[in-house]
């Protein structure tokens, strides 16, 4: 099928019944027990050689830090090991049905944020592997997570299994609904946190209730407000961003005075460049901040070591705080196995892969290529800092809740997928039967036993001194 990113405005319209004749021949290439199968080939390759050609070309000092984050369990591992994973993905026999994919469907990229009219919402939240592919490439990676998951808080095998069942079945049930959907509803199809609030009420308890509430309660206050009570002190009577390395580095602690200065003007030239992949409202609501400090941050665990700053913005007055963020934008590990972006900035390849994933996305995501502290130049996608994002704390909740969770996560991972992929397709392909479910549910837990043992080479490898890690 045609690459998302490269369909033609007039490309060819297939009837519905043309449509779910792609899928149903899509059986007769890839069956669906096909991707029940892993067995890691003799030739695969190193996982530790793997992460080592991605460290090259992260920040060097910050490397030892994702090294120390993915050391804490193998759950955590998984969440830095996406490349590892496609690699993997490469190898086994996949369908034609192409999607936009997340490139790191893991069940912690999953959560709230803020929409543009201010209500929470449920969704994707990270994009940064974003790029066209076969649609089962999510659905494996977000089920394996969840398997993952469930090994981490040593859920037995039976009570696993039911949860992987739920996710990819839940997967598939969407796509089918989302298939007799108009494609206008399709388009605009949310979960806001009220709705999402019923959906929980029926199926966790009262404890596992008010967990939620908390969390939405703590995404709802992640604002610019908070951000400037966390992330800013007053110095001679002006706000700026605290230092707290290796976390947070402001720019006068990484080069002397001078350079810090000629740093300041150029984020002042490249704000003005963002601005200009902004749309027209937004670019005239940006308009009214004016630059007031920068700083290095440290974000997530696979994403550590790649460059990442804050930027603080005020409006009317110093109360008045717009808080940005400019991550890096590298290749997509999926590139090396499905292709180059047909964007020539990563940041675009991201922001455009967010845009057409999410129902709603932030007004101020946009992409700025600039050099780097060292003179080279780098991709960047800029959004707004914390924004209502929240994820869910896996990590207390019971099968229940986890069971409950993955049905909501496969639901939303369906919705994404048939934005930009065929719903009809791919529900043709899916079927009614649980086929598919049950084929994704064994790959998940023979994934996540292969997990276990890149986890075990990956400490070996910093016990022999191969790699270094460090906590924080």
């Amino acid at each position: 099928m045609t690459s998302i990113e490269t369909q033609a405005p007039g490309r060819l319209h297939l009837t519905l019944a043309e449509r779910a004749s792609v899928g149903r021949a899509a059986r007769a290439e890839v069956p669906r027990s096909v991707h029940g199968e892993w067995q890691p080939a003799t030739d695969r390759a190193d996982p530790v050689a793997l992460l080592e050609e991605q460290a090259a070309s992260r920040v060097p000092e910050l490397v030892p830090l994702r090294y120390g984050r993915m050391l804490v369990s193998p759950f955590t591992f998984y969440r830095g090991s996406a490349y590892l994973m496609a690699a993997d993905l490469a190898r086994v026999p996949r369908t034609d049905l192409t999607v936009q994919l997340c490139g790191d469907a893991h069940l912690s990229n999953f959560g709230s944020y803020a929409a543009p009219d201010r209500r929470l919402v449920f969704s994707l939240n990270d994009f940064d592997e974003s790029l066209p592919g076969p649609f089962e490439w999510d659905v494996k990676r977000m089920v394996a997570s969840f398997a993952v998951a469930g090994r981490d808080r040593e859920f037995d095998d039976a009570v696993r299994g039911a949860i992987n069942l739920a996710a990819a079945s839940s997967y598939r049930e969407a796509m089918q609904d989302l298939a007799r959907m108009r494609k206008l509803d399709v388009w605009y199809a949310r979960l806001d946190m009220d709705e999402l609030e019923a959906v929980v009420r029926s199926q966790v308890d009262d404890k596992q209730l008010r967990r939620f509430r908390k969390n939405v309660a703590k995404a709802q206050s992640k604002n610019s407000m908070k951000a400037f009570s966390k992330l800013v002190e007053i110095v001679d009577g002006r706000p700026r961003l605290i230092s707290d390395p290796p976390v947070i580095t402001r720019i006068e602690d990484l080069m002397p005075d001078h350079e810090s200065r000629d740093v300041e003007e150029t984020l002042h030239a490249l704000l003005n460049t963002y601005r200009q992949t902004l749309h027209g409202d937004h670019r005239h609501l940006l308009e009214g901040f004016r630059f007031t400090d920068a700083a290095r941050k440290v974000v997530g665990v696979g994403s550590v070591g790649t460059r990442a700053w804050i930027v603080l913005l005020l409006g009317n007055d110093d109360q008045d705080p717009l808080f940005l963020q400019a991550k890096e934008a590298q290749a997509s590990v999926l590139e090396p196995f499905l292709g180059k972006s047909a964007f020539a900035n990563h940041g675009q390849r991201v922001v455009e892969g967010q845009r057409l994933m999410q129902s709603a996305s932030d007004v101020l995501l946009g992409w700025v290529r600039a050099a780097g502290l060292d003179g080279v130049e780098r991709d960047f996608f800029v959004r707004q800092l914390w924004d209502g994002k929240g994820s869910a704390t896996v990590e207390a909740m019971d099968p229940a809740a986890l069971t409950g969770y993955a049905r909501l996560c496969g639901w939303t991972l369906a919705r994404a997928h048939a934005r930009s992929g065929d719903p009809v397709a791919i529900a043709s392909y899916l079927g009614s039967g649980d086929r598919f479910d049950r084929a994704i549910s064994r790959f998940a837990e023979a994934y996540a036993d292969q997990n276990e043992r890149d986890y075990a080479a990956f400490r070996r490898a910093i016990d022999e001194g191969r790699l270094v890690a460090r906590r924080g």
